[in-house]
């Protein structure tokens, strides 16, 4: 979660203020029940917060958005923000993962501030229902060589994106918890109307 022109210097503060005028902040996401929506409808629904969503086109316009002053805050991957934080135009104030990302090792978790909250934007390798054991076994070889393979690790470290290959049992035990939560949250904002 990231800010820029706003009196906010935590999480502490963005809860204070916002708590203080309850649906009068404002943040930008790339369209609803999106990546950048979702997440932050978490973080607001866990601090009973209310503030007004600008839905844009797309996460590079919700970005545009922040930096132009046409909202309090945004979320989005490390990728997209790392440079603009660095640069000194956006303030980070929580990271959503299970530990601090290495690039903003002054950034908290929300973990770490007493919200019971991770969200995170993640790939998949799926196969048909069916797929014989044999066939299985060798495509779960072949994306546990992909993902540790040097010059793969280097580039998604360049784009700022860490790691975390999860195989098959895992990444079941995960997708089950994390469909559970993601549920929960599209059910809090509820349906969305366009409005005519």
């Amino acid at each position: 979660m990231v800010q820029s022109e706003s009196p906010w210097k935590s999480v502490k503060d963005l809860v204070a203020d916002v708590s203080k005028h309850q649906g009068e902040k404002s943040f930008s996401s790339s369209g609803l029940y999106g990546a950048m929506h979702v997440p932050t409808e978490m973080f607001l629904q866990t601090a009973k917060l209310k503030m007004r969503h600008l839905p844009t086109t797309g996460g590079g316009p919700a970005i545009t958005a922040l930096l132009g002053g046409h909202v309090d805050m945004t979320v989005g991957g490390p990728a997209a923000l790392t440079s603009h934080i660095k640069a000194g135009k956006l303030r980070g104030l929580a990271g959503w993962g299970n530990k601090r990302h290495a690039l903003l090792p002054d950034v908290p978790t929300f973990m770490e501030l007493g919200y019971n909250i991770e969200y995170y934007v993640w790939v998949g390798l799926f196969a048909p229902a069916g797929t014989p054991d044999a066939a299985m076994k060798v495509l779960r070889a072949a994306v546990r060589k992909a993902v540790d393979d040097s010059d793969f690790k280097a580039v998604m470290a360049k784009l700022n994106t860490p790691l975390n290959y999860l195989d098959a049992p895992e990444f079941q035990k995960f997708w089950d918890r994390d469909a559970k939560q993601l549920a929960e949250v599209v059910k809090g904002i509820g349906r969305v109307e366009a409005k005519k």
